[in-house]
């Protein structure tokens, strides 16, 4: 592992009785960069981001944050982290002044500094007209940009973003980016866990797919959509099973994944030359077709590809 790499996780495993949470994954997160885990509920990222947050014990493997070892130094851990959790921890009857202030006293900023740390942040997340509302009247966006503000007031050197726009609407969601990408570019590392596949392509440098406890690959979202092929066509027939069969020995196939979809096909060469074969083949097996959809590559066929389903139907 390099010495640029600012998260540094091998073998880690985690279980809650019987269930195995977390199996065996390694990774790194390399100083400077947002490293996005994707995948969906259930899937381990929250169990992973708990440990690597030193609020879970570590039960089996290697973990080290900032250069710190989660087992033997947490509390130094905690020092170099700030967190936006996915659920709302604010205190409701306190302001928004009030929440950033009691944070900056609790971590011993000393006073000249929180006040300018504070006035700085307010104003990154335009919040300085609401610093004397109280949380429990903000709004949903207005919240995560509270807690993203207050994660940041210890100048910590990796931010964890735990599905930091979950719930958030569209617009909100844009600016939420916005606020994630000037902090990545202030010099903070951003950890971030989200189900969103437009959250983790535009935002990460690199990003792992995590799905029953398992990394399934990783890589930069260009490499992962590029792997695919060139074009990944969406088939909808009335029998998956024979299609494959026809499909067989069609050399520019990469692969043929049945997803909720239908079958989603990926292809070494340009889609528009390769679909009349394809429709052909199947045509010529007696089979029939009742939908076909071909595009270039996007973060949601990778992982069809790789998980055989779409993040969207794995809600648990």
């Amino acid at each position: 592992m390099g010495g640029d790499d600012i998260i540094e996780v091998q073998d880690l495993e985690h279980a809650f009785g019987d269930f195995a949470a977390v199996r065996g994954i390694s990774f790194t997160v390399r100083r400077g960069e947002v490293f996005s885990f994707l995948g969906p509920n259930g899937a381990g990222k929250s169990t992973t981001i708990n440990i690597l947050t030193t609020l879970l014990p570590l039960q089996k493997g290697m973990v080290r944050v900032a250069g710190y070892d989660v087992a033997r130094e947490p509390g130094e851990v905690r020092k170099a982290i700030g967190i936006v959790f996915q659920d709302d921890v604010l205190d409701r009857d306190l302001t928004v002044q009030e929440t950033m202030e009691f944070h900056g006293r609790l971590y011993s900023i000393p006073r000249e500094e929180r006040r300018n740390r504070i006035e700085n942040l307010l104003r990154v997340v335009e919040l300085e007209p609401k610093r004397n509302e109280r949380t429990k009247n903000l709004s949903g966006g207005m919240k995560r940009r509270l807690q993203i503000a207050r994660g940041l007031l210890t100048r910590p050197d990796v931010l964890f973003l735990d599905e930091p726009t979950q719930g958030l609407d569209p617009q909100t969601r844009l600016r939420i980016w916005d606020y994630i990408r000037q902090v990545n570019r202030a010099g903070t590392t951003i950890f971030l866990t989200t189900h969103y596949m437009e959250e983790a392509d535009i935002l990460s440098d690199r990003i792992s797919i995590i799905d029953h406890g398992r990394i399934v690959v990783s890589g930069t979202p260009t490499e992962l959509k590029n792997a695919l092929g060139e074009d990944v066509v969406y088939l909808e027939t009335e029998d998956d099973k024979k299609t494959k069969d026809a499909l067989h020995g069609i050399e520019v196939i990469r692969s043929v994944t049945e997803s909720p979809r239908g079958l989603s096909i990926t292809i070494s060469a340009d889609g528009s030359h390769c679909l009349p074969r394809i429709i052909d083949a199947v045509r010529g097996a007696g089979i029939g077709i009742s939908n076909v959809n071909l595009k270039k590559p996007t973060m949601d066929d990778v992982f069809v590809h790789y998980t055989g389903r779409e993040l969207r139907d794995t809600r648990a």
